[in-house]
């Protein structure tokens, strides 16, 4: 059994799931959180972000940079933390979190009897996430089923084989993911979560637009996140998922920070275009 000091530090992609844990743990603590996160605290100082962080940059730009993907995290928390809740209460018992990290809804949302979540991501972040759980003896409040798979493998069958029950509806949630995989892994990763979706499903996701990637992205320091996004989003994410056989709604950050009671003056330049935060359902 793993404990915290042979615990594999993150790296790579997976480690930005502790740079997320990170924001939803400060989030947590503010008086009018729009979520709270019990669990987000230790997983970033098992990661070595808590309680401190590298400081805020000195340079405008690239702090602005900084505020900005740490507000479209807790905006689209909120968002999915809402969209699972519709699931739910529509009759949905099965949930599945691709690219799933740190993730900790299981343990922090209220589940209705006979839900199953599973949460599907490479062996080292879950391993990680294991050896936290155990410390705070954290206790699901939901059938959790963790499934050790790179989602480039054939991961339907191993989520088949976890127990998933492609005849039932599902709720996916794909949060922070496709923006780290090319166009072509995205079109791979929509096709089989539709050939798993019966009639029903839910699904949410976020995506990338270009303008983040090429305002954010494209001056990255080298291994920092936001030098490996490399997806964007389509020019009409709604059309996109109809073609797969999805009738999705769209929002922009922007749109549900008002509605939450978080807004930002000015929208971003590139929330012109159709919004990155998506709830569809499967026809």
């Amino acid at each position: 059994m793993t404990d915290e000091r042979e615990r594999v530090q993150p790296s790579g992609v997976w480690a930005t799931a502790v740079g997320v844990a990170r924001v939803r743990a400060l989030e947590s603590e503010r008086a009018d959180a729009l979520f709270r996160d019990p669990l987000a605290q230790a997983f970033a100082a098992a990661g070595g972000l808590w309680p401190s962080s590298s400081p805020l940059p000195d340079d405008e730009t690239a702090r602005r940079r900084r505020l900005a993907v740490s507000f479209s995290i807790v905006i689209r928390t909120k968002y999915l933390d809402d969209l699972l809740l519709r699931a739910s209460a529509s009759g949905v018992r099965q949930v599945v979190l691709l690219g799933a990290g740190m993730d900790s809804r299981a343990f922090r949302m209220d589940w209705p009897e006979g839900t199953r979540l599973f949460e599907v991501d490479t062996a080292a972040p879950l391993d990680f996430k294991a050896s936290v759980l155990r410390q705070e003896r954290a206790v699901a409040r939901c059938e959790r089923i963790t499934v050790a798979v790179d989602l480039r493998e054939d991961w339907p069958a191993a989520l088949t084989a976890a127990g998933h029950d492609p005849a039932a509806p599902t709720v996916w949630i794909a949060e922070g993911l496709l923006i780290y995989l090319p166009e072509d892994a995205v079109e791979l990763l929509l096709a089989r979560i539709s050939t798993q979706s019966a009639p029903g499903s839910r699904m949410g996701l976020t995506l990338g637009s270009r303008g983040v990637i090429e305002g954010i992205g494209a001056d990255a320091e080298p291994g920092s996140p936001a030098s490996m996004w490399v997806s964007e989003m389509p020019d009409d994410p709604v059309g996109w998922l109809a073609g797969h056989g999805w009738q999705a709604d769209s929002h922009t950050l922007h749109e549900r920070a008002a509605a939450y009671g978080r807004p930002v003056s000015t929208p971003p330049q590139h929330e012109k275009r159709p919004g990155g935060l998506i709830s569809a359902v499967r026809r």
